[in-house]
């Protein structure tokens, strides 16, 4: 038995569903522990491509149990049309394969529309880049101990006494403060008892089931959301995301003690990207940016935003290993950097005279920050159709070796192309 957390090492966007699909086919129990449909997870199987913002990619396989854990917030129209999604693909979700924790947190209609409504009323200078998709103003109620749950939908009467009590603060602030129109609570309660209709039977205890799933000896695969650097308490605040993405969040996001984490996995793409605003040390706004961006397809899942792009962060890496405890890293999307005559990779900042090897606390420093490369020579070859490290150009496996160094971490896994096949396992973690 092996409990195996996935996170992002970087800004979010690493390719973390694809490395957690894989992971997936060695485990039994699937848990997404944290973050809301802000995030998005692409997963491409047979040519057929695949979008989750909710539910854990583990989905794709049958035989699986996937849990959402009580750290994750969740929008049940989201959810919904997503379970709708999967079973117009002949992939219907049955209680039997997904458990929602009843402790998660529900985003309301009013979250929307305070987002927005936020981050529109803020300076240009100012805006964080938000998806507008309520994450914040949820998370703010869960720490207010205002928020709605996932269980209140269970005792819908519950479910009405909260919304009520919310509606007088939320309406005054979206009519006084941001002059928009009022919302109708019994619009929205009419709307959720549709909702609790459908997902009452899936509802229930996930921290109990995954004890007991851990028990009988059953690999867990916890799946995370975003990346490292856009942690609530470590990321670049304020330009972050209102949860923990570290994998220390595993644990409060499900219900598990830290004894149970036998490894953790950065995921790393093998160049940096970042979506929305916040400061970006090794941003390329040239030719090179241009070159990764569109041969990457870098657009997000979530918000179709164009990423900036820019060379690999090693400053960024080994902060992701110290506050994860990285024990294995998933190298992907090694295969667009081919044809790049010259790669880069920062190892260190300049800041008035000082050296950092670390992110600063400051922001401003932050974005004052000038990187200091290390420079290797790059390979033309197509790395998609690889399939065994040793067949790789000896300037990519050299460039694997020099991330392993600089950070102390082995590379694991390899990802070579946007196919589950296109995968090269170096070390399984949940047998090895």
């Amino acid at each position: 038995m092996s409990t195996v957390v996935v996170v992002g090492s970087q800004w979010g966007d690493e390719g973390k569903g694809k490395v957690v699909d894989l992971l997936t086919r060695h485990a039994d129990c699937v848990v997404r522990f944290q973050g809301g449909n802000n995030a998005g997870h692409t997963l491409v199987v047979d040519g057929r491509t695949f979008i989750f913002h909710i539910i854990p990619s583990g989905i794709l396989y049958q035989d699986k149990a996937c849990m959402i854990g009580n750290g994750v917030i969740i929008d049940p129209a989201v959810l919904l049309a997503e379970m709708d999604g999967l079973a117009a693909q002949s992939l219907a979700v049955h209680p039997e394969r997904l458990l929602i924790s009843e402790n998660a947190h529900l985003i309301m209609p009013y979250h929307a529309q305070l987002d927005k409504a936020k981050e529109a009323a803020l300076a240009s200078g100012q805006k964080i880049g938000t998806t507008g998709r309520g994450i914040g103003p949820c998370y703010m109620d869960k720490i207010g101990r205002s928020g709605i749950k996932a269980g209140d939908l269970l005792d819908f009467s519950l479910f009405k006494d909260k919304l009520r009590a919310n509606l007088d603060e939320k309406n005054f602030l979206l009519t006084h403060k941001y002059g928009l129109a009022a919302l109708d609570g019994d619009e929205i309660a009419d709307n959720f008892a549709g909702h609790a209709e459908r997902l009452s039977p899936f509802i229930g205890n996930v921290s109990l089931a995954l004890d007991t799933a851990r028990r009988q000896g059953k690999n867990i695969l916890f799946e995370g959301a975003q990346g490292t650097q856009l942690d609530i308490d470590h990321g670049t605040y304020p330009y972050v995301t209102s949860s923990n993405t570290i994998a220390g969040n595993a644990c409060n996001g499900v219900g598990i003690g830290p004894t149970h984490i036998d490894a953790v996995i950065g995921i790393v793409k093998a160049y940096t990207t970042r979506v929305g605003a916040g400061p970006f040390p090794t941003e390329l706004n040239d030719a090179v940016g241009d070159a990764l961006q569109a041969k990457g397809q870098e657009f997000g899942a979530t918000t179709g935003r164009r990423r900036r792009c820019g060379w690999l962060d090693g400053v960024v890496l080994r902060d992701a290993v110290r506050l994860n405890g990285l024990t294995g890293l998933a190298l992907t999307k090694l295969d667009v950097l081919s044809g790049q005559p010259l790669l880069k990779m920062a190892t260190s900042y300049q800041l008035d005279g000082k050296t950092l090897g670390a992110m600063p606390c400051n922001i401003r420093q932050v974005e004052a920050v000038t990187p200091n490369y290390e420079s290797m020579p790059g390979w033309p070859d197509d790395l998609t159709g690889i399939r065994d490290l040793s067949a790789l150009p000896v300037a990519a496996r050299d460039y694997i070796k020099k991330i392993e160094d600089f950070c102390g971490v082995p590379a694991q896994i390899v990802s070579l192309g946007p196919d589950r096949a296109q995968t090269v396992l170096l070390s399984n973690p949940f047998k090895d």
